[in-house]
């Protein structure tokens, strides 16, 4: 089955986001790459998904709830190994555990210029997760159900790195505001499952 694509990311995209998208060359901005992976799960009978909230500090994704990943070292041989060793780094998830499923579409981040690859991966074994405390500060189990609730798309005024006091598309899972690029990949996971789902 094909991924449905970046108009599944412009579902969680702040206005702002998609008219900054369209007015500028990405290419030529010499953007850098990282990739991210979407883990799941089985736990108490329900497929989960392992997210994670990365510390406070001051950079522009401080304090937000992400997909467990990061840059892409020259090491890696391709962004699935990037995906998959950032993921062992991050949660403590060995890699040799985990299926890649696919690839999903990848997502350009503006305020820190980087294009993302995002990857959904399964394993049938319960994590033991071991946080990077330097790059985590908690792991967030949420349900796949709760991502396909539409109870749990909302609006908030927001301030982030780039605009003050925007109106931002997001999930609301397990008490937590999901918004921006883990908020666009995780529409496109939505709509995936979705369409699995139907099938």
């Amino acid at each position: 089955m094909s991924v449905p694509g970046v108009f599944s990311h412009e579902v969680m995209a702040p206005d702002i986001r998609k008219k900054e998208l369209n007015n500028i060359k990405i290419d030529t901005l010499n953007p850098r790459e990282a990739a991210v992976m979407m883990l799941c799960y089985p736990k108490q009978h329900e497929l989960y998904l392992a997210l994670i909230l990365r510390p406070t500090y001051n950079g522009v994704h401080s304090a937000q709830v992400a997909l467990p990943g990061g840059k892409v070292e020259q090491e890696d041989a391709n962004h699935q190994e990037a995906a998959l060793r950032e993921m062992n780094e991050e949660i403590g998830v060995p890699q040799d555990i985990v299926e890649v499923i696919k690839p999903l579409t990848r997502v350009y981040i503006p305020p820190s210029n980087f294009w993302v690859y995002p990857f959904l991966g399964y394993t049938d074994q319960l994590p033991q997760f071991d946080r990077q405390i330097e790059e985590v500060d908690k792991i967030i189990e949420i349900p796949l159900a709760d991502l396909l609730d539409e109870t749990n798309v909302i609006s908030e005024i927001l301030t982030t790195s780039y605009a003050n006091k925007i109106e931002v598309p997001s999930f609301k899972l397990d008490g937590y505001t999901v918004w921006g690029a883990t908020a666009m990949m995780l529409s496109e996971l939505k709509i995936l499952m979705k369409q699995v789902k139907a099938l």
